[in-house]
Order: structure tokens, then C-alpha cells, then sequence
């Protein structure tokens, strides 16, 4: 694979970017906590009341990571202009299908495998307690996990952030990277969830992102992997 120009160094503002999403789902959580605690809510309540704000929260991050995409304007049109648009169809429906066999895989062996990874090694969360958890409120878990996430997250770590960091670092350390800090934004799903989406999903769209040197790819395969999942969520919870 072709190495980029090197640059002297990644802007620190990239760096602070990468690390916004945790960062903010993190306070997110600990001002909710301190909230429900200023509320005299019993503190063996407080964590249940916290988690059922998840989807709350998904939505409120990926809409400030949305505004702080927007300070860098120069790097997302870059993202979403010139060679990135080029083969836009065919990028999207590789992208797509790419996405939908990571669904099917998702919900009929990763899944379960995460839940005996939580279950038998341990986790911070409880066994299969992701997918309830924030579709519990179905419809601003459409808006986080369709409408805003595929768009923001490929954006930012695929668009903006893989470029430049292969500019730096190489394409493999770049990928990394991009991955590590991917994972780290689910970091609510806990240490096995965030490394099955760091390593698996992070990683296909990385590959996506390099093979067809487009952002369109790698976000088509994002929204039709939550799609899919949207859709299994809404079954399960008897809409389909």
C-alpha cells in the first residue's frame, strides 16, 4: 500500500478530536450520576437509573463529536470531496454488502460469543445487557445508532483521522490507531465490546476506508451493519 507524504507531526486538535467520545461519554455518565445522587436517589439505584440513560447519551455525544467535526472543516471536505466521491456506487454497495455479512455474523455468532466472553472471563457489564440496554428507548436509538453514528463516526475516524495518521505513522499503525480509539468510544459495552468493535468492526471499515480510498465505503457498511441490528433489536422487542 502507497505511504503517504510524512508530516512532521498529527495536530494535537486531532488527537483531542479522537479522544472527545470517550471523554464525553464519561462525563456524561459521571453528571448523571452526580445528578441522581443530588436528587437523593439511593446509591444502589443510582448505576440503574444511569444505565437506562444510555441511549441519551449515545445521542448527546456523537451530536457534540457532530459540532466538534465541524471546527474542522477543511479535513471533512476533504473527506467527502475529489477521489472520495469517485465510484461513490460502487463503494456503497461493496461497503453495504461488507456490512451485512458483519450483521449476520454479528447477531448469529459474535453476540453470543461476547455474552460466555462477559459471562465466563468477566466484564464490568452485565452479560448481554448491551443490545436491551440502549434499545430500550427504540426510537432515539434509531436517531444515535442509524442516523448519527455511521455518518459522525466514519467522518471522524475514517475520513478525517485515518489519512492523516497514515501521513505520520504508515497505513497498518494508522489503522491501529483508528481502531483502538473506535473501541474506546463504546467503552460502556465493556472491555470485551469495545475490543469486538475496536478489532472486528473498526477493522473492516479501516480496511474499506484503504482498500477503496473512500469515506462512502466504509460508511456504507457502517449503516447497514446498524441497520441490521436496528432491525433485530426492533424484533426482538416484538415490532417486526
Amino acid at each position: 500500500m502507497k505511504r503517504l507524504p510524512a508530516c512532521a507531526a498529527v495536530p494535537l486538535r486531532l488527537w483531542a478530536l479522537l479522544a472527545a467520545g470517550p471523554v464525553l461519554f464519561l462525563l456524561f455518565i459521571v453528571g448523571a450520576s452526580v445528578f441522581f445522587n443530588a436528587q437523593g436517589v439511593a446509591p444502589g439505584l443510582i448505576g440503574q437509573k444511569v444505565s437506562g440513560l444510555v441511549t441519551e447519551a449515545l445521542v448527546t455525544v456523537l451530536v457534540c463529536l457532530g459540532l466538534l467535526l465541524a471546527l474542522h472543516g477543511a479535513q471533512v471536505r476533504a473527506a467527502w470531496s475529489g477521489r472520495a466521491l469517485e465510484k461513490a456506487g460502487s463503494s456503497a454497495v461493496v461497503g453495504a454488502l461488507a456490512g451485512v455479512v458483519l450483521a449476520i455474523a454479528y447477531i448469529h455468532w459474535l453476540a453470543p460469543l461476547l455474552g460466555v466472553l462477559q459471562r465466563d472471563v468477566g466484564d464490568f457489564v452485565p452479560p448481554g445487557s448491551v443490545l436491551p440496554t440502549v434499545s430500550s428507548q427504540i426510537g432515539l436509538f434509531f436517531v444515535a445508532n442509524v442516523v448519527l453514528a455511521p455518518l459522525v463516526e466514519e467522518t471522524l475516524y475514517r475520513g478525517v483521522a485515518l489519512p492523516v495518521l497514515a501521513a505520520r505513522f504508515g497505513w497498518a499503525r494508522a489503522v491501529a490507531i483508528t481502531c483502538l480509539f473506535f473501541g474506546a468510544l463504546h467503552w460502556a459495552g465493556g472491555v470485551w465490546y469495545m475490543l469486538l468493535t475496536g478489532l472486528v468492526a473498526g477493522g473492516l471499515f479501516a480496511g474499506l476506508f484503504c482498500w477503496r480510498r473512500s469515506v462512502v465505503a466504509p460508511l456504507a457498511a457502517h449503516l447497514a451493519l446498524n441497520a441490521v441490528e436496528f432491525a433485530h433489536a426492533l424484533q426482538l422487542r416484538g415490532g417486526l
